[in-house]
Order: structure tokens, then sequence, then C-alpha cells
């Protein structure tokens, strides 16, 4: 018998993409979302099939991406933020609560999400993350829109067997 593998595909060309930005750590977050969106049209999505909103916190991130899964109007969404460490409890509460929050909405909705939301002790570590985690939610959400699809192509064909 032979093993099928499934090789990843990163071509972006006819992908709708989400994006949801948080505004706060703005500068981190400018940084997240510049290399996301160049990363995205590197990987052959059209300026047009790109949609960005942004939202005050990362705690605010899943009721975006929730608003546009129940849209069905994208293959796939990428959350992005910066939560920095501070002297308070706060910085567990906000990194878990959104954390979970973006699972759920991928689950429940079965739509992948690319999580890029940071969570670090200090501004230079989210400053030496933020370009390289930016332009890998864009490949994330493209390679997993693939998945998503391919998996589905063959569910339908297994049906119609």
């Amino acid at each position: 018998m032979t093993v099928g593998t499934y090789e990843p595909d990163f071509s972006g060309s006819g992908l709708r993409i989400g994006v949801v930005q948080a505004r706060f750590n703005e500068d981190i977050c400018h940084g997240l979302s510049a290399a996301c969106i160049a990363e995205l049209k590197h990987l052959g999505v059209d300026d047009q099939d790109i949609l960005l909103v942004t939202v005050p916190g990362a705690l605010e991130i899943p009721l975006a991406l929730q608003k546009m899964a129940e849209s069905q109007q994208f293959d796939a969404l990428i959350a992005l933020g910066a939560v920095i460490r501070g002297e308070t409890y706060h910085f567990e509460l906000v990194s878990n609560e959104s954390g979970a929050g973006i699972t759920r909405i991928g689950l429940d909705f079965g739509i992948p999400i690319a999580n890029a939301v940071l969570t670090t002790e200090n501004d230079e570590q989210a400053e030496v993350r933020m370009a390289g985690k930016g332009a890998d939610a864009a490949r994330v959400a493209v390679e997993m829109a693939n998945l998503v699809a391919a998996m589905e192509e063959l569910a339908d064909e297994a049906d119609d067997e």
C-alpha cells in the first residue's frame, strides 16, 4: 500500500483573507500587519481579497474574527497583536483569553486562523519578532486555507463514490 501525502500549497491566488489587527502596542502591531500583508501579496493574494480591520486590543480580536467568520466571505483569517508583560497579572489574563477566543472561533466555524498575537516579556522581544511573525501568519493562513479546501474536496469525492 502506498501512503498518500498532501504537499503544502502556498498559492494565495483566489483566496480571500481577513486580518484583524489590535491597535494596543501600535508600533509593533503596524509592523506585524505590514509584514503580513506584504507576504500575502508575495504569495499571490490580490489587494481586493484582503480585508484589514483594527480593534482596540487583543481581547477584542476574537469578536472581530467571529463576525468575519460568520460572513462566510473568507478562506482564512489572521489575528495580529502584541501583549507585552507588565507588572500585573493582566498579561496572563489577556494572553490566555485572547488565545482561547481565537482558537474557539476557528474551531467553531471551521475556518483557519493564523494566530500572530505576540506575547513577549518586553518591547525589544516584540520588535525582534514582529516582521517574522507577521510574514509567518500570512504563510500559515494561505497554507491552511488550501489544506482545508483540499480536505473538503476529498470529502466531496468520497461522498460521490
